[in-house]
């Protein structure tokens, strides 16, 4: 019971909170055809440490086509000081550079002590 009343006033707080993200099912509602393909090919990604694909960590916290062809993919990796960061991105951008229709994946990291090199050095 306690479970059930701790899921329901956390997505209550999620609805009625101005800046708080939308529930994943929400965004997921709004994808594009190619956002979907992008979001399961890095979804298949696995993490080295763990042996689970990022789509069952839930480490795929956005992905948007910002225009024709290139598409941005924001991932949060599972500690802030995650010494295999670098090697993620890099596994998103070549998992998201496979889909077809794909000319440019923009990767970024996010909650990471060093997300701005990590993105730097991904995005060049």
């Amino acid at each position: 019971m306690v479970n059930s009343r701790f899921w329901f006033a956390a997505k209550l707080i999620c609805q009625t909170q101005p800046n708080s993200p939308q529930p994943r099912r929400e965004r997921e509602k709004h994808l594009t055809e190619l956002e979907e393909k992008v979001r399961a090919e890095v979804g298949k990604v696995q993490d080295p440490e763990t042996g689970m694909t990022f789509a069952e960590m839930q480490m795929i916290a956005n992905v948007k086509e910002e225009e024709p062809g290139v598409v941005k993919v924001e991932f949060i990796p599972t500690s802030p000081f995650c010494p295999i960061a670098f090697k993620l991105a890099t596994d998103i951008k070549n998992a998201a550079m496979k889909v077809p229709g794909i000319t440019k994946a923009l990767v970024f990291c996010r909650g990471h002590m060093m997300e701005q090199q990590i993105n730097e050095m991904t995005n060049k």
